[in-house]
């Protein structure tokens, strides 16, 4: 969970990070949301070389070294280099932690933003969550990219305040090569929830040697002007802060990170004229 947050929707938000993605895109912000379990991650910089952590393993293993993510290395860690990445939980737990900023919720305007990973890999407990939200009257925002099944995404709207709607690329071969999916079920739900939903947000990344082309920007705008509930597009300009997050999960970063270069402020500029030229409100950056 993380509080305070500014920019998953609008006021001040708690924001709690669901596990579970069936995407792999190469830039992804949160790798350690993808696997369904929990994960141990290490961090070099922070290690004193103790060995408090391979003291306490249960195993007496190396770490990563059939690790079965007891989180006694997390435990024992003083430094705070080893840590245990999720936990399972109960809804009522999630919510009761909820709760607590709920002051700052009615001070701003803000509430929960469920995301990812993706937040629609687990409905039923979404689903519990969201139930309990309404009934303490929170606003819930749902950062998404729709990969579920149509029906699974329309049982939920109802209960959403505010979709935020992740959407990439309009070419399927290029969505297959930069996430490891096709988009054809996103953009056929994308088109479904803005028929039954009047608050979506679409938040676009704007990605180097990805998505970052005119064609791209141009196709992504009409597929954004055909859904009628979008009141908002946001574009986001690559960054690559995320990128020493793979190393602390024991993985190479992709080759393609290593590379890539934020898109210059005029070409987000021109990006955003195709957008703003179909009559959508369109910002540039991380405020959504």
């Amino acid at each position: 969970m993380q509080r305070y947050s500014l920019h998953d929707g609008p006021g001040i938000r708690t924001t709690v990070f669901l596990k579970g993605c069936p995407a792999r895109c190469w830039w992804c912000h949160n790798p350690e949301s993808q696997t369904h379990t929990p994960e141990t991650a290490w961090s070099q910089n922070r290690c004193i070389s103790c060995d408090a952590c391979l003291l306490a393993c249960h195993e007496g293993l190396k770490p990563r070294e059939a690790c079965r993510t007891c989180g006694a290395c997390a435990d024992a860690c003083p430094t705070g280099a080893r840590e245990l990445l999720g936990k399972e939980t109960t809804a009522d737990e999630v919510l009761q932690s909820i709760l607590k900023d709920r002051m700052f919720f009615e001070d701003s305007g803000g509430g929960v933003t469920f995301s990812g990973g993706e937040p629609l890999c687990q409905p039923a407990f979404l689903k519990e969550l969201l139930l309990a939200c309404r009934a303490q009257g929170i606003h819930t925002a749902v950062d998404t990219a729709a990969l579920c099944p149509s029906e699974t995404l329309l049982d939920l709207a109802p209960l959403v305040d505010l979709f935020l709607f992740d959407l990439k690329c309009a070419d399927e071969t290029l969505h297959q090569k930069g996430t490891g999916l096709g988009n054809r079920r996103i953009l056929e739900n994308l088109e479904q929830l803005g028929r039954v939903h009047r608050n979506i947000w679409l938040r676009i990344p704007v990605i180097p040697g990805f998505n970052d082309t005119e064609e791209e920007m141009a196709a992504l705008a009409e597929h954004a002007a055909r859904a009628a509930g979008v009141r908002q597009v946001w574009l986001l300009p690559y960054h690559g802060t995320w990128s020493a997050k793979p190393a602390r999960l024991g993985k190479k970063p992709p080759a393609e990170a290593l590379a890539a270069q934020a898109p210059a402020p005029q070409t987000m500029e021109l990006f955003a004229r195709f957008f703003a030229a179909r009559g959508l409100d369109t910002q540039i950056g991380g405020g959504a």
